[in-house]
């Protein structure tokens, strides 16, 4: 009987915790925030069972990885290192790459910096719109230096943390908030539970996670600006297998709870910088694109689909799982491994 077991990996700099099951090719799945290896807690037997390796990592800083404070840890060009040793520690030349969220950055950065590693690779957020991507356009500067700042996410012209900070002279945004050191580790860490709660709720296809819209920057916090949610359980997520994220994130330091979530957030400019080398690059490994239709993040690019078919030549196909939203693994799991094991299948 297929079971589940859990790993240490070294990975240099730190160790990383998890999650595997079954033998054949490796399906390396990566999650975002807020999540865990536990994310993807749905796909992890039936691709055992298809004939993969599934294997899904607790990022550094989440769950049973270590959780180093230093934001030099979290950047973008670490990660894709750490997830490189990792193919290395289970002998995999090649890999599909799964990514959600902040997982799937790291993803489309695989596919780009190193396409010799990755087989296939299956994201839930468009290719290069992450915090600290260009939104598809390259290289090439749009602003004049005496333009005035865009509040864009994502953007070819001035540093990301300058792009936050114009978005958040209209409104609260988390992006911005998360940039100073403390009040977001005091706020979220100590109300683990309440947090991940009304954020799993806002992100999903329920919720309203653009109601900060309403909420201004000054004094106020992320519990502000996220709505109450829903009682549990949901039809998606039981009280059980809430209690596990919220253990999963729980750390005697309060300063270590969310330090990966909101470290990824800090290391947006230095990403930027850093992806300056790939602007330019486009994504020609086998590609599958899977999103909740209801995903609100997607409120921040209405032109993503053309624009991700015109860098992305490798792109098999898009597919929109009806009634899910930002978490949609989670939310519509059975339709999203019947999109996602065809694919896989196919190309191994």
């Amino acid at each position: 009987m297929t079971q589940v077991i859990e790993r240490r990996i070294d990975v240099g700099d730190l160790t990383i915790s998890a999650m595997e099951a079954g033998e054949g090719p490796l399906v390396l799945m990566v999650h975002g925030f807020p999540g865990l290896a536990y994310s993807w807690r749905h796909q992890m037997l039936p691709l055992a069972k298809a004939g993969f390796r599934a294997v899904a990592i607790d990022s550094p800083g989440y769950g049973g990885s270590d959780r180093p404070l230093e934001q030099e840890f979290y950047t973008a060009s670490k990660m894709q290192d750490y997830l490189l040793r990792i193919l290395d520690f289970y002998g995999a030349e090649q890999a599909f790459i799964l990514g959600q969220d902040f997982g799937a950055q790291y993803a489309w950065n695989m596919a780009a910096r190193s396409p010799e590693r990755v087989r296939g690779l299956i994201a839930t957020i468009p290719y290069d719109y992450d915090l600290a991507g260009r939104a598809l356009l390259g290289s090439k500067a749009r602003l004049k230096p005496s333009d005035p700042t865009p509040p864009e996410s994502a953007y070819p012209d001035r540093l990301p943390t300058e792009r936050f900070a114009a978005m958040a002279r209209d409104h609260f945004v988390h992006f911005h908030y998360f940039q100073s050191i403390g009040p977001a580790e005091e706020e979220l860490g100590n109300n683990i539970a309440e947090y991940l709660r009304r954020s799993f709720w806002s992100l999903s296809a329920e919720g309203n996670l653009w109601a900060w819209k309403a909420v201004s920057s000054a004094g106020s916090g992320y519990l502000d600006a996220l709505p109450p949610a829903q009682p549990l359980p949901w039809k998606w997520m039981s009280e059980a297998e809430f209690q596990t994220f919220v253990d999963g994130y729980d750390h005697p330091d309060v300063m270590r709870r969310f330090i990966g979530g909101l470290n990824s957030y800090r290391t947006a400019d230095a990403n930027w910088v850093d992806g300056l080398a790939w602007a330019d690059t486009d994504v020609t490994v086998p590609t599958l694109f899977v999103y909740g239709e209801k995903d609100p993040s997607f409120g921040f690019f209405a032109d993503w689909e053309e624009r991700m078919r015109r860098r992305v030549p490798g792109l098999r196909e898009i597919i929109a799982l009806e009634g899910a939203g930002h978490m949609v693994q989670q939310e519509a799991p059975e339709a999203f491994n019947a999109a996602i094991l065809p694919f896989l299948k196919d190309l191994a």
